[in-house]
C-alpha cells in the first residue's frame, strides 16, 4: 500500500511541486519506483501483478500528458524505464525466492 500510494505521488505531482534534479534522475526515480512496485507486488502474490504494472506504466504517462493541472508532460522513455524497473523488480523478487529456498541438491 505505501509503494503504491508512493508511486502516486512521484507520479502524479503537479510540475510545479517536482524539485529540480541533474538530467537522467527522472528515469532512475521511474526505475526504483517501479521496481519497487513489483517486488512488492510479487512478495504479496498479487496475480498478474506484472501486466497490471506495464499497463500502469503506459497510462500513467498519457494522464500525465491530459490531466491540464498537472502541467507535466508524457514521456515514452519514462514507461520504457518502468518497464525496466519492473523486469529489476522481477528478478530481484526471484533472486530473493530462490535464496529463501536453499540451494538444490541432485543426487
Amino acid at each position: 500500500m505505501i509503494a503504491a500510494s508512493l508511486s502516486v505521488v512521484v507520479l502524479f505531482t503537479p510540475e510545479s511541486g517536482v524539485p529540480t534534479a541533474p538530467p537522467g534522475t527522472d528515469k532512475v526515480i521511474h526505475t526504483v519506483l517501479f521496481a519497487l512496485l513489483a517486488f512488492t507486488g510479487l512478495y504479496a502474490k498479487l496475480p498478474h501483478i506484472l501486466l497490471a504494472l506495464v499497463a500502469y506504466a503506459g497510462i500513467s504517462e498519457v494522464l500525465q500528458q491530459v490531466i491540464t493541472p498537472l502541467h507535466r508532460s508524457g514521456d515514452v522513455l519514462d514507461a520504457l524505464v518502468d518497464v525496466l524497473g519492473i523486469g529489476l523488480g522481477w528478478a530481484i523478487a526471484s533472486a530473493v525466492r530462490s535464496r529463501r529456498r536453499g540451494p538444490r541438491t541432485t543426487r
